[in-house]
């Protein structure tokens, strides 16, 4: 069992071990969960994070075509 201590002003340190698990890094941001009287650390994940996630391969699309898809889609919901 992993345990930190609480500062004066209510800060703490999260152990190493802590933050491999949720793979933290200095600067980044941590989101606290409150429920059933646990707390949960969940890592915040910015959207440049995302930059690359989704491939593409066919050739480039234009705005144009792009809007006319959204248009599209819109009408079939």
């Amino acid at each position: 069992m992993t345990e930190s201590g609480v500062t004066a002003k209510g800060q703490i340190t999260l152990p190493k071990a802590v933050r491999e698990a949720l793979g933290v890094q200095t600067g980044d941001r941590v989101r606290y969960i409150i429920q059933n009287g646990e707390v949960r650390i969940r890592p915040v994940r910015p959207v440049s994070r995302l930059f690359g996630v989704v491939k593409y391969d066919g050739p480039p699309v234009s705005l144009e075509d792009m809007e006319r898809s959204i248009a599209a889609g819109a009408c079939k919901a």
